[in-house]
């Protein structure tokens, strides 16, 4: 009875059921008597010498990993024992990042991870709006830092587009077409043709009439009032329907197929697109074709 009280006492957790987790890291080679001491320092075990006692009379621990464990002092001794012999946290997650997001989204997302403080994204990310290119990153769980993410979305941008890249068009215009096909054709099929009659309406000193400029600035990509009043704004020089020629920067981080459409753009008949509520394309020769097909989509 003696016996069994002692055990019991031994496998007893040091805190209450609702302790908060800690991630314990353990050294590689580290053995588990050998952990006592920082465990115990923790408030994770009674104490050093009762988690010595436990490990040598139940022959326990040997199949302690190396690498970050998340522990808590509610476990009990066997419970400490199992999540050190798990699978540990791992030392890289992975962060996607979306198609035609704008720096203030990437710096939004990497909050809701716990990566980083609000704006810390964006402070490191000054003025590279349209290059930090959108793809799925392995980047470290703990200490990430914001200016050395920027650095590899810029250099991801430089080896998927920007050293191939040998067209007439300067390289800033190409990348701000991009960023405004990437929010406004769903469709990658269709990108060169809309790309073609950007272009053209550019190089006839026609406005562009981008909605998604207009939203550029906005908190919220989709509060519908707010964007309306950017639309009656002459003075924001984002609204491409008051205001004649590219915004004055891209609208967000295109992807590889907006890039290239940019780059190699489709010539045709069209001077006017719009989408139905399907978001499907309706291409129009003239402003009376354009207005048709407004009228007979409900798109206005």
């Amino acid at each position: 009875m003696l016996l069994l009280l002692v055990a019991c006492d031994l496998e007893r957790a040091p805190g209450p059921p609702d302790a908060p987790v800690v991630v314990f890291e353990v050294p590689k080679g580290a053995t588990a008597r050998g952990l006592g001491d920082d465990l115990a320092a923790l408030g994770l075990v009674q104490s050093q010498s009762k988690w010595d006692w436990y490990i040598r009379l139940n022959k326990a621990g040997a199949c302690i990993k190396a690498g970050r464990h998340e522990l808590s002092a509610s476990m009990s001794a066997p419970e400490l024992v199992e999540a050190l012999c798990g699978v540990p946290i791992p030392d890289e997650v992975a962060f996607t990042v979306l198609e035609g997001w704008r720096v203030r989204d990437i710096d939004a997302a990497l909050v809701e991870k716990g990566l980083i403080e609000p704006g810390a994204f964006i402070d490191a990310a000054g003025g590279k709006e349209g290059y930090l290119f959108p793809e799925t990153y392995m980047v470290p769980a703990q200490g990430f830092d914001a200016a050395k993410f920027v650095e590899r979305q810029l250099a991801t941008f430089d080896e998927r587009f920007g050293k191939a890249y040998t067209g007439e068009r300067p390289l800033g215009e190409v990348v701000v077409v991009a960023s405004m096909l990437e929010r406004e054709e769903p469709s990658p099929a269709n990108r060169p043709m809309v790309a073609g009659i950007m272009y053209k309406r550019l190089a006839s000193n026609w406005n562009l009439g981008i909605d998604a400029t207009s939203r550029y600035t906005l908190s919220d990509w989709n509060n519908r009032e707010d964007f309306l009043e950017k639309l009656r704004d002459p003075a924001d020089p984002y609204n491409t329907r008051l205001r004649p020629g590219l915004p004055p920067t891209p609208i967000g981080n295109p992807g590889l197929a907006s890039l290239q459409a940019a780059a190699a753009p489709t010539d045709s008949e069209f001077w006017y697109y719009l989408h139905d509520k399907d978001g499907v394309l309706h291409p129009s020769r003239s402003v009376g074709e354009h207005e048709a097909y407004r009228r007979k989509y409900n798109v206005y």
